[in-house]
């Protein structure tokens, strides 16, 4: 307090009462905003939120985006409904008592959001791995894999991963959970055992190769004989073809004494020899002088000669 010229002191200071005002507001403004932002939630895309109310669940669909909870009263939990994966190694035995050292399998999975409630309230989704896919997986794959012989798990890889997943989805599925792959990502036995079966592969193989080499060369011999045997069927229907022709000519030379005739007629060109006789060599030409002779080794001359016409 300050004297101002003798008259009373003036306070400065605002009164307690106005003051404690001012705090109170403050005070009540902040609770107020705090309340405001802590009833509001955010779920995020992939995710759904699960309301619970003093413990109890209330609302197991909330959708991504900005949700509404009362404060205190109320809590959220995001819960990832995205598929998930779980991947483990593992061993086995085959029905042939083969060991499979070395089982790399993954398992692709995801919840069905109609059974989430019943999922939380009896599992648990951070107890999903531990006490439901985690025995399936492990009872289901070492009992299929203990179907098959070790050489059939190799060759059946596909039928056997069909089947463990069909079974896992059997199985998982009355709890919420939906499988949607599996995969035998590697399958390694002993060492003796595999060097065993790439032998035996490699022997099949060539068994196979020869085999298909003797199927060819029968085949070859099939298509040799088919072709002598139409070859042969070919040269006997020729051949009854021309015993047939000549006992048509017999018949015709019993029947027809000029036959023979006939055909040297049929067959004749149309035109004549220069020249005819009875000698050995009937045939003749010109010499260089313009007389005849003959083509043999007689010669003859005529008794007169070719004079020009009109001499």
């Amino acid at each position: 307090m300050f004297e101002n010229n003798g008259q009373q002191p003036v306070n400065m200071r605002p009164s307690g009462k106005k003051w404690g005002r001012t705090v109170a507001l403050i005070v009540l403004g902040v609770i107020v905003l705090l309340g405001v932002f802590s009833s509001l939630c955010t779920v995020s895309e992939g995710y759904v939120g699960v309301k619970y109310r003093f413990g109890k669940i209330v609302d197991d669909r909330m959708a991504p985006g900005l949700n509404f909870k009362i404060p205190i009263v109320e809590t959220v939990t995001r819960v990832d409904v995205r598929e998930q994966i779980y991947e483990t190694s593992t061993n086995a035995y085959t029905k042939d008592t083969q060991t499979v050292e070395n089982l790399r399998i993954k398992l692709n999975y995801c919840y069905d959001q109609s059974a989430l409630s019943n999922l939380i309230r009896n599992i648990g989704i951070n107890n999903v791995e531990s006490k439901l896919i985690v025995p399936q997986v492990q009872s289901i794959v070492k009992n299929e894999i203990g179907q098959f012989r070790a050489e059939e798990l190799i060759q059946n890889r596909s039928v056997v991963q069909n089947n463990i997943q069909q079974k896992l989805a059997e199985s998982l599925s009355p709890n919420g959970i939906v499988v949607t792959a599996f995969a035998i990502e590697d399958i390694d036995f002993e060492n003796g055992f595999e060097e065993a079966v790439r032998a035996k592969v490699v022997a099949e193989q060539e068994a196979l190769k020869m085999q298909n080499k003797t199927k060819e060369t029968e085949e070859l011999a099939r298509q040799a004989v088919i072709e002598a045997q139409a070859k042969a069927d070919s040269e006997k229907i020729q051949a009854e073809a021309e015993a047939y022709s000549i006992r048509l000519v017999q018949e015709e030379l019993t029947n027809s004494p000029q036959y023979i005739e006939f055909e040297k007629i049929k067959r004749w060109n149309g035109q004549l020899p220069q020249a005819i006789g009875e000698t050995v060599n009937p045939f003749v030409m010109l010499n260089d002088s313009g007389a005849l002779s003959s083509s043999g080794g007689n010669s003859y001359s005529s008794s007169s000669s070719v004079s020009p016409e009109g001499e």
